[in-house]
């Protein structure tokens, strides 16, 4: 849409159109552009199950499992989680070689013990996290060479035993921390059956966090005393580790509920495709909660078209030209979609635009089966609001710059030859 805008734009300077009076008229189409869809959006009431696959069928390329998938964990985590802007459900999407497709409430982590003799398996789990390396205190090696510099030395050594031993006396049975960990605590949590991750993602990190209600902590925070301390702790029905698809899993935190989206991919080849289908597919289903759904194949773009050439005559002078841009622009998609499919993009376009302004249907467009007018917002052909305005405004921006830009080069061309035309 962005191209058309400036194909569009650029033709009209041709023709001698101040480049302020067309960026003027495109300003003002694209303002009641975005307007003209947010009347025509759906909302998405009552987490419509039906609705929410077609519309994750549209974006997740007909794969009809990850859809399932996708909707699955949509209705776990609820329209108020996935309202929050913080939260991404696509980022709840992990895809393995050799994994079955499941949705569960829990966080899966991609790490593995730091010890091979640490437990696999935990039930009734306390939980620890640290923001922060596990380790005793920095010190200057230098310092050694002197009697108290040791004496310090051997005092932070000590500190950190009590520390570990501390962690113990909690009944910890589940550390993750962002950073590494001291060998000494490495053996003591070993020995004593505490299941450790290190170096685990942050985001990873953040979402066991909120699953089991722990509280990020640093080492610092280890010199509190035990009822303290143990405020930080979150709890977990379950931990355990799967060895053959190399990862760990929290399960039944005493947090808010988080929704994971295991896809299973049959070779390494096509994990990284399965993966980025899914999370495109979550993507539209978030947007279609948050901000609703319209007719997709190209209707809403007619239907807008439609709606802003009606206020053509409200721009004085030349800038209606750049409201023609807008509209022509609008056109496009079907234009694309009819003749990606072997027939006349003029005549089809001008098919959908009489057929939605005969029947008041802002649903009707070109089915590309048959060549005819159909209502394809029946036929499950469903497209997050929230997409089309993005794509439109952002269009819209690229556009104006594009064509500021190459006015900008075109003067600076022609200003040289007219200097030299007058010496």
């Amino acid at each position: 849409m962005a191209s058309s805008l400036v194909n569009e734009g650029a033709e009209q300077v041709k023709r001698g159109v101040p480049i302020a009076r067309v960026i003027e008229g495109v300003k003002f189409g694209v303002r009641h552009a975005l307007e003209s869809m947010e009347t025509h959006s759906r909302s998405v009431t009552d987490m419509d199950r039906v609705v929410l696959k077609q519309v994750a069928l549209v974006a997740g390329r007909e794969h009809e499992d990850i859809a399932e998938l996708v909707v699955e964990a949509a209705s776990l985590m609820g329209r108020e989680k996935l309202c929050d802007p913080a939260f991404k459900l696509s980022q709840m999407i992990l895809a393995k070689e050799g994994a079955q497709n499941e949705v569960f409430l829990g966080v899966m982590i991609e790490k593995e013990p730091l010890h091979k003799d640490m437990p696999h398996q935990l039930k009734d789990v306390p939980v620890l996290l640290f923001d922060d390396a596990l380790e005793p205190d920095e010190f200057d090696e230098e310092a050694l060479a002197t009697e108290s510099g040791f004496a310090r030395y051997m005092a932070i050594q000590q500190e950190f035993r009590e520390s570990v031993e501390k962690i113990l006396q909690l009944g910890v049975k589940f550390i993750l921390t962002d950073k590494g960990i001291h060998p000494f605590a490495e053996e003591a949590f070993t020995d004593a059956g505490v299941m450790v991750l290190t170096r685990v993602p942050g985001r990873a990190v953040r979402q066991v966090a909120e699953h089991t209600g722990a509280k990020r902590i640093k080492r610092s925070a280890l010199k509190r005393n035990l009822p303290e301390l143990a405020v930080a702790l979150g709890y977990a029905s379950q931990v355990y580790h799967d060895e053959r698809l190399g990862h760990v899993r929290v399960l039944g935190g005493n947090g808010k509920a988080i929704a994971t989206i295991l896809v299973g991919a049959s070779t390494a080849e096509v994990v990284g495709e399965r993966e980025r289908i899914a999370k495109d597919a979550a993507s539209s289903v978030q947007a279609a909660v948050r901000g609703g759904i319209v007719p997709g194949g190209g209707a809403l773009e007619i239907a807008t078209a439609r709606d802003i050439l009606k206020l053509r005559d409200q721009l004085k002078g030349m800038s209606a030209y750049g409201l023609d841009c807008v509209v022509e622009a609008l056109k496009r998609p079907l234009a694309q979609i009819v003749e990606n499919a072997g027939f006349n993009p003029l005549e089809k376009v001008e098919e959908a635009l009489a057929a939605q302004a005969n029947e008041n249907n802002d649903c009707l467009t070109i089915d590309c089966d048959t060549g005819v007018v159909a209502d394809l917002y029946q036929q499950g052909i469903i497209d997050p609001t929230l997409v089309k305005i993005h794509a439109l405004k952002a269009a819209g921006e690229v556009a104006i710059a594009i064509l500021r830009i190459d006015t900008i080069i075109k003067k600076r061309e022609v200003e040289p030859q007219q200097g030299q035309g007058l010496v």
